[in-house]
């Protein structure tokens, strides 16, 4: 029988070198067998891990948590126990030990649904983690964007040399008052920025070279905030010796693919006389997790 009113979560957490420590966020999550990891995708040059999440949704307004918020929020809570983000360092910028949580609706399930289960674990989240955390998009009653969020904290500029992330900010202060929980931050767990939105696609384009600046402004370029593909945010990031990658955010991939990106990338990048890798997409499409969670659950009966 098809479940039809599902729920994706993707968590994204500062880690990935930390095999023990991933082991236990995972061991967390299985606890919770309704609400199964669908996927992980995990980069030692970024040091971050994503993982996919999917269960059915509540078909009407419920103030009480679902097998989803209950399984994320337990995979929080083993994140902050395991992980100090004072110690963390990579290439890849982030706001905290879990950087980022976003809600996506599944087959027949609505983005208000979606909404109302993000609100829910933003709350339990605050209360009962005590971390300061931040809604964007239909979770947040203005709409507020997930990039706006992250420009407000500096998100995009890297704090150390060879374009790293190390560490948390100098100031403890809150540039925005939180959604949920504390207006103080914890160093070991810095901030969480939790969002609803329509499904959207990431996809990492490799190019051979060791030139930020001209990476950085190709990234731009391509981007809709550039002038270039609409619905496309781009950024610029160190991925190992001599590859720089344009990692995007397709916020509208029936409109916007990884295909229609690596043609611009290779475009631009002509231009500059950098040679490009074949991009990846760094999870399923909707339609494989669907099937993917509807062959576990078989496999469970």
């Amino acid at each position: 029988m098809l479940k039809s009113i599902l729920g994706c979560c993707k968590v994204y957490i500062s880690e990935s070198r930390n095999k023990s420590a991933l082991e236990s966020i995972e061991r967390a999550a299985k606890l919770f067998p309704l609400a199964p990891i669908i996927n992980k995708f995990e980069d030692v040059a970024y040091n971050r891990v994503g993982y996919t999440l999917v269960s059915e949704l509540d078909s009407v307004s419920s103030a009480q948590p679902c097998h989803l918020t209950n399984a994320v929020l337990a995979m929080v809570k083993a994140a902050f126990e395991n992980i100090d983000f004072e110690l963390h360092s990579g290439t890849h910028p982030r706001v905290g030990v879990v950087d980022h949580i976003c809600f996506h609706p599944l087959v027949d399930a609505s983005l208000d649904q979606a909404a109302r289960t993000a609100r829910c674990l933003a709350t339990d989240m605050g209360s009962s983690l005590q971390v300061p955390t931040f809604l964007y998009g239909a979770a947040h009653e203005e709409g507020r964007t997930l990039d706006s969020i992250r420009r407000t904290f500096g998100y995009f500029k890297p704090n150390s040399s060879e374009n790293q992330w190390i560490g948390v900010p100098k100031s403890n202060t809150l540039p925005l008052k939180p959604d949920s929980g504390p207006c103080q931050v914890t160093p070991t767990k810095g901030v969480v920025v939790i969002g609803a939105t329509n499904w959207v696609d990431n996809y990492n384009v490799p190019l051979l070279t060791s030139n930020i600046s001209v990476v950085r402004r190709m990234a731009k370029q391509i981007s809709g905030r550039g002038g270039g593909l609409a619905s496309v945010q781009a950024m610029a990031l160190t991925h190992g010796e001599g590859v720089i990658e344009v990692a995007c955010n397709l916020l509208d991939p029936n409109k916007v693919n990884g295909e229609r990106v690596q043609q611009e990338v290779e475009k631009v990048a002509k231009e500059e006389g950098i040679s490009v890798e074949k991009g990846y997409y760094t999870d399923f499409s909707q339609d494989e997790i669907v099937k993917s969670y509807l062959k576990i659950l078989e496999e469970r009966i």
